[in-house]
């Protein structure tokens, strides 16, 4: 599935090795979940998508990793944010905005992703699945 829409993304964007098992079974048992099929699918073939700039269309397992758990753990945004454990951040806007999937009940129970709004701490629907997202956000269907 991922191969047809990289292929197609092939001109703008570059695409790293294939995320490594343990990296995923590593986000798996940090944040007590199951990945999305969608997400690990992805993961599995290109541990995250850049654009030409380098910057990050979806973070590898490394940045999946560090930016939960940065947030989760963080003390400053304990004082000023909602708690952060029930998302998995996968994705930035580049201006301070996250993306990511909701966790209920200990885990990922639909496909849609969120954005998260650093300034007021909302928590706002974008697309029904990670295919969706990466189609809206690149054509610009997304506005943060």
């Amino acid at each position: 599935m991922w191969s047809h829409m990289l292929r197609r993304l092939a001109g703008e964007y570059t695409f790293n090795k294939p995320a490594e098992p343990s990296k995923l079974e590593e986000i798996k048992r940090k944040f007590n979940i199951q990945l999305p099929i969608e997400l690990e699918n992805l993961l599995k073939e290109t541990d995250g998508i850049n654009d030409e700039f380098g910057c990050h269309l979806i973070w590898s397992t490394d940045r999946i990793i560090e930016e939960n758990e940065d947030l989760r753990n963080g003390e400053v945004f304990k004082d000023i944010y909602m708690p952060f454990d029930c998302l998995l951040f996968i994705a930035d806007a580049g201006n301070g905005d996250l993306f990511a999937y909701s966790i209920l009940n200990g885990s990922i129970q639909k496909d849609d992703i969120y954005v998260w709004n650093h300034e007021d701490d909302s928590r706002t629907w974008v697309a029904p699945s990670l295919t969706q997202f990466i189609e809206w956000w690149i054509d610009g269907n997304i506005r943060v």
